[in-house]
């Protein structure tokens, strides 16, 4: 059995394991949001190549990216606890935002 070091515990919603409670009752919310139209649709687990002057730097995993019905997308981390890797590659992927156009939003 794998243990996390911050208390976290998979959870499973939909048939699908997330990495915590946390983003289960979150994805469970979007879900919901999708059914009552208040957004267009999500996805989970986003594989994002944080590339600097043509170099990798490093691979972000995004827990959510939610379009909503003006097809406005929102990239959403849902954290319990702020490591400080996880801190400056939040930082990287906005600053890597260079048209401005997404939304980042933190989770506690």
């Amino acid at each position: 059995m794998r243990y996390n070091k911050y208390g976290a515990k998979i959870t499973e919603y939909n048939g699908i394991k997330y990495h915590s409670k946390r983003e289960a009752t979150y994805a469970e919310q979007l879900d919901w949001k999708v059914k009552l139209g208040e957004i267009k649709s999500w996805t989970r687990q986003i594989r994002i190549p944080l590339v600097v002057s043509k170099h990798l730097i490093c691979t972000y995993i995004l827990d959510f990216i939610v379009v909503a019905n003006d097809d406005h997308k929102q990239y959403i981390e849902v954290k319990g606890f702020e490591t400080p890797e996880f801190k400056i590659k939040w930082r990287l992927l906005q600053a890597l935002n260079e048209d401005k156009t997404i939304e980042f939003l933190l989770v506690k």
